[in-house]
């Protein structure tokens, strides 16, 4: 069954959760294809909120930050590949509410 956008969404907000942990948030977004960096110097689609802006960033910052990895990567046509990335992870391995 391919995955859709909705059913990941589903899935990553479940259980509270919020972000996968920094090591492998960064892990994921290496794995997007197309992204590039602007002439300003940010990115496209932008960072994962880790290294100082983890300590700098509200939760649902982070969260949204997120949500729009996932957007890109169904635009990318990567649903199926990013989806079985985010579901092997442990309970351990995603950052929840409350814990950051």
């Amino acid at each position: 069954m391919s995955e859709t956008f909705e059913s990941l969404w589903s899935y990553c907000t479940a259980e509270k959760r919020l972000v996968p942990q920094p090591t492998l948030w960064s892990e994921l977004y290496a794995k997007l294809h197309h992204t590039r960096q602007k002439p300003s110097g940010g990115w496209e689609p932008a960072l994962p909120l880790i290294l100082a802006a983890w300590h700098h960033s509200m939760p649902i910052e982070k969260q949204l930050r997120f949500k729009e990895h996932l957007e890109w990567a169904a635009q990318q046509g990567q649903l199926d590949e990013i989806g079985a990335f985010l579901r092997s992870l442990t309970e351990e391995q995603w950052c929840h509410f409350g814990e950051v």
